[in-house]
């Protein structure tokens, strides 16, 4: 039995996983908007995780037909989470992480340099990993049709390997047995949010020259057929595998930093998880084939693992799908905002979030403010919510962790 709630019906129906879960005003508003869109397929489906998003919700499943929505997939394209058991056991860690932390924060760039600027490969000095040919390739495919990308195309080969800023982290976690787990968050970087900002203006021109009058400007889309549609899905397929294989290199380096921390080698990958949930792929739903959209959540197939992380302070999750039909076979991709990060900043203070990440080796200063856990919703009422989506494999928590 479904635990969704209809909380709005346009065109289509809105079923919201959100018992128990408040969404606010803004993003129901966002969802109904998305919701008159004539190529919209059956329903959208509204994780427990949504909250409002910059140009269409996050927390929001989209399928449609015969047009795709750039800004619906938005400009953190291939953002996802990948996660790996160790053969480490808590009782293998020192005392303090302290060391570890910075060992982590030493092999893989995040955040900004002291300038201000973005770190990258470049900024930590020397060169950074190389793409793979095939991904280098196909970028010289995508800027060849969209000359104004070459810039960003350019830095792309330093932002492999690299973290960013934000909501991205790098975490070490425990498990219900002790057992030590690498988790990461992290995108397509720079060339990710050029190819997702490029498309969403040219959506954005080909509506002014349609005269099509839309219920949010950001809404803008591309038809299907049409030579910035065949486009698009090129580019920001680039974009997920180049985010996948950024999460893989982070993976890799922030491993051997520990390896070098403890002074002991360990293996990894009895179970790995690399999943994306910023993107759009084409799916069989309902007898159909439609283009999923996924702003702010995970596939859960029946068997897919997946990642729903919570706050810097709470507990995070390994889980598998259960390929529940109803939310497009889908799950939330973590806690979810239930505040800006303007407002996280005037609402707590240092004490306070220094207080909800006793327990975990991380920045407790006002760089960091806006990601506390506080701003988050509770992790624990989300995953109740989605209860008929995914069953919960392992439940983690963090005991250090690396803010970009």
């Amino acid at each position: 039995m479904s635990s969704f709630e209809v909380i709005g019906a346009e065109r289509v129906p809105i079923k919201a996983w959100v018992k128990g879960v408040p969404i606010e005003d803004a993003a129901a508003q966002q969802l109904r908007n998305v919701a008159k869109l004539p190529f919209v397929f059956r329903h959208i489906a509204a994780m427990p995780d949504v909250h409002w998003g910059l140009g269409a919700t996050v927390g929001s499943v989209i399928a449609t037909k015969g047009a795709i929505v750039p800004a619906a997939v938005g400009v953190d394209i291939g953002c996802g989470m990948a996660a790996a058991m160790t053969s480490l056991t808590a009782a293998e860690l020192p005392d303090s992480l302290a060391a570890m932390r910075l060992a982590i924060e030493a092999a893989v760039p995040h955040g900004r340099t002291d300038n201000g600027g973005k770190n990258d490969r470049g900024a930590w000095g020397g060169g950074g990993p190389g793409l793979a040919s095939s991904l280098a390739g196909g970028l010289s495919a995508i800027v060849a049709k969209q000359p104004k990308l070459e810039r960003p195309a350019q830095r792309a080969p330093a932002h492999a390997g690299t973290l960013g800023t934000g909501n991205h982290f790098i975490e070490v976690c425990l498990d219900e047995a002790d057992r030590v787990w690498v988790m990461l968050h992290s995108s397509s970087r720079g060339i990710g949010n050029a190819i997702g900002t490029r498309f969403i203006e040219l959506a954005k021109a080909e509506m002014r020259r349609w005269f099509v009058n839309l219920p949010d400007a950001d809404l803008a889309y591309l038809p299907e057929g049409s030579q910035h549609f065949d486009d698009y899905v090129e580019a920001v397929q680039w974009a997920q595998d180049f985010a996948r294989a950024n999460r893989e290199l982070m993976m890799r380096a922030t491993v051997a930093a520990m390896q070098a921390s403890l002074g002991i080698a360990f293996e990894t990958g009895v179970v790995a998880v690399n999943c994306h949930h910023n993107y759009v792929a084409r799916e069989q739903h309902f007898g159909e084939s439609v283009l999923v959209t996924r702003k702010g959540a995970v596939r859960a197939r029946e068997g897919d693992l997946g990642i729903i992380p919570g706050s810097m302070g709470a507990k995070s999750f390994i889980v598998r799908g259960k390929g529940n039909p109803e939310s497009f076979m889908s799950c939330s991709h973590g806690a979810g905002r239930k505040m800006s990060r303007a407002a996280a900043k005037k609402t707590f203070t240092l004490a306070d979030h220094a207080a909800a990440t006793a327990a975990v080796e991380c920045r407790k200063d006002e760089g960091v403010l806006d990601e506390t856990p506080g701003a988050y919703k509770a992790i624990d009422d989300v995953m109740a919510a989605q209860e008929d989506l995914v069953e919960i494999v392992h439940t983690l928590r963090q005991v250090l962790c690396v803010k970009g």
